[in-house]
């Protein structure tokens, strides 16, 4: 039996700034969709997805497409294109509409292939003219609350990635492997392990591209490769409940005050503290929607030496108050503006 793959919500926190990030925004990943193309074939996926499609309810996706065999063209609304290859792990941040294809063939809407019953909550389809196949698994990566939605404003509408091209890949290759074979099986419980698997993915093809980033990149990725303003990250969402000075951070990670403002400001767009106070807001936030404890008790946690403090602080970065945001509007929770994305 494959067991389940480690997932970055296991890891002790403050091990992994990009992990505690994403930690805080309760990413849930699945498996939807397994498919088998053959030549010719053309498929649309739309960027809204009618009723009939798995994960049209949900409101914010980033796409995975692996092909597991065989290989194809894709296309997105923008117009970057590349040609697929097995081995090959595309990410679609935004979930934006794109094109699949292989030889000459129109292009049918995703809507009219997915029909069969889904199994274990993956669905299946085959599709094409009857040559050369290709096979593709697909999945998706969602956060409820978009809360993690800025972070991805300096990421481009498409990530292609190999599982085995590199060492550092080894991890992926290995979780690609037992996705493959659970989604062959579909055993109970694989829905379970399948999303685990890509909450793995996301987190490895995000660090990957961040490690890529050329010198002087800007945005919260770029700055987990700076080493000031990295180690600085570290400390404040290790402990971010700390009163925290400008002059303490920079003692802390060995610069001055002007230093380490400068450099914030160069890669973030912001001062630390103002990074500070929307990490507080964004981990109190979560413990408000997701949880039962009093707002005073969250305030002392989050740093602020009164409720009224942390309310006012609240309100400003949100637009709402805590009590209106644990709240709530029926089934839909309120968006919140957290700004830790492409600096202005």
């Amino acid at each position: 039996m494959t067991a389940t793959p480690p997932s970055f919500a296991d890891r002790p926190p403050g091990t992994d700034v990009l992990a505690d990030m994403l930690r805080a925004v309760r990413l849930t990943g699945a498996v939807f969709l397994k498919a088998r193309f053959t030549e010719p074939f053309g498929v649309l996926s739309p960027q809204r997805y009618d009723a009939s499609i798995p994960m049209a309810h949900l409101r914010h996706v980033s796409i995975f497409h692996y092909v597991a065999t065989g290989g194809c063209s894709i296309e997105t609304a923008g117009g970057e294109r590349r040609d697929l290859i097995a081995g090959d792990l595309v990410l679609l941040p935004f979930a934006a509409e794109h094109k699949l294809w292989r030889g000459n063939a129109e292009f049918t809407p995703a809507s009219n292939i997915v029909h069969q019953d889904a199994k274990e909550g993956v669905w299946s389809f085959t599709h094409g003219g009857g040559g050369t196949e290709t096979r593709f698994v697909c999945g998706f990566i969602e956060s409820a609350e978009m809360m993690f939605a800025p972070m991805f404003r300096s990421l481009p509408e498409m990530l292609v990635d190999r599982a085995d091209d590199e060492a550092v890949g080894s991890g992926i290759a290995k979780t690609i492997g037992e996705l493959l074979a659970k989604v062959d099986s579909l055993t109970p419980g694989a829905e379970v392990i399948l999303g685990r698997m890509m909450e793995l993915l996301f987190v490895e093809l995000l660090r990957r591209h961040a490690g890529r980033l050329p010198p002087g990149s800007k945005g919260l990725l770029a700055a987990l490769n700076d080493p000031l303003v990295g180690r600085a990250l570290h400390l404040l969402q290790a402990d971010a409940g700390r009163r925290w000075t400008t002059d303490e951070l920079a003692r802390e990670v060995g610069a001055s005050r002007t230093v380490l403002g400068e450099r914030f400001n160069s890669v973030l767009g912001k001062p630390p503290i103002e990074y500070l106070t929307n990490w507080r807001i964004q981990l109190a936030a979560d413990r408000l929607r997701n949880g039962k404890d009093p707002i005073a008790r969250i305030a002392i946690d989050s740093g602020y030496e009164s409720e009224a403090a942390f309310n006012r602080a609240f309100k400003r970065v949100t637009g709402l108050t805590p009590g209106r945001w644990r709240g709530g509007d029926g089934d839909s929770p309120p968006l919140m503006p957290l700004q830790f994305g492409r600096p202005p």
